[in-house]
């Protein structure tokens, strides 16, 4: 076995090359199915299992999904179930909030502990409605006849959207998507996540787009937010004039899982029922609500 054991020079860690790409699979297999990378499960992966503890971190796990989400994004588009102007609203404000995340983090936050709380409190609340869903669901979007989830944009306007979603018109309001979604970009530059963890139970519990609906686009937008990240932290001085690119190889072996994982996941998004997908975004949504909300307890003890 030794023989598959490799050293990563930029994280100086050891460990089998098959273990990034396989960890990465199958946890992007299932976190993409509700819009999400699974970068958030993979960052604590990395600083307590294979103890990358350096600023590079951050943006290797940018790197990540880079590399792993054009899967999942390019299966959403093939079978016509990515909603490219949601996508769009979501980028719109997504890749400015990256930047100035980034420079908060540098400039205001180099110990962001009080921040990650009250993400975690804003959290628990978007959680918290997405449990309320699940109890009190609607008949369930998942007819055994039909499972194509074809969307058909219908109207678009500076201010509203429109689609037509297996005999529904769903619209939401794009400055409501934008506004959050520039809050949400900010979170990602501070912390080096891809921010689908927080964008899509918002859009899914409060705007009430159907999360079939909203997966494609989600994983779009983190694309861009993490291409803008991963460019960010290799060329912007972090501290002391010193930037933070990405560990390339580790990296690059995460996001070929996740590559396959994204695809996979969303090919078989189709067939989970709501319930399943919503459930699944709850227990992401609480575990980074109790991470943010722990850690600031125990680093002040």
């Amino acid at each position: 076995m030794e023989f598959f054991q490799v050293t990563f020079t930029t994280s100086g860690i050891q460990t089998y090359i098959f273990i990034p790409p396989a960890v990465a699979f199958v946890i992007s297999f299932f976190t993409s199915m509700a819009g999400i990378s699974g970068a958030f499960l993979l960052l604590p992966f990395q600083v307590s299992v294979l103890g990358f503890v350096s600023p590079s971190v951050s943006s290797t796990n940018f790197l990540y999904n880079v590399v792993g989400t054009p899967g999942g994004v390019l299966s959403y588009a093939r079978e016509k179930r990515l909603v490219w102007p949601l996508a769009a609203s979501i980028i719109a404000g997504t890749l400015p909030g990256v930047l100035i995340g980034y420079y908060i983090r540098v400039k205001w936050l180099p110990d962001p502990r009080a921040f990650k709380f009250f993400v975690g409190m804003v959290l628990i609340f978007v959680g918290y409605r997405l449990v309320k869903d699940l109890v009190h669901l609607r008949p369930p979007l998942v007819p055994t006849a039909d499972r194509s989830f074809k969307t058909c944009i219908t109207d678009i306007s500076v201010r509203e959207i429109r689609f037509d979603f297996r005999g529904r018109c769903i619209r939401f309001s794009v400055p409501a998507v934008l506004l959050p979604a520039l809050g949400v970009g900010i979170v990602s530059g501070i912390y080096g996540i891809g921010g689908g963890a927080i964008i899509a139970p918002f859009l899914v519990t409060v705007i009430h787009i159907p999360v079939y609906a909203v997966a494609g686009a989600v994983l779009l937008a983190n694309l861009m937010t993490s291409l803008a990240g991963v460019v960010f932290y290799s060329a912007i001085p972090l501290h002391q004039g010193v930037s933070a690119p990405p560990d390339w190889l580790l990296g690059i072996l995460f996001g070929a899982g996740g590559l396959l994982g994204m695809y996979f996941g969303a090919k078989y998004q189709r067939y989970m029922p709501e319930k399943t997908i919503k459930l699944i975004l709850a227990i992401v949504v609480y575990s980074v609500a109790v991470k943010y909300i722990l850690q600031y307890f125990v680093a002040s003890t």
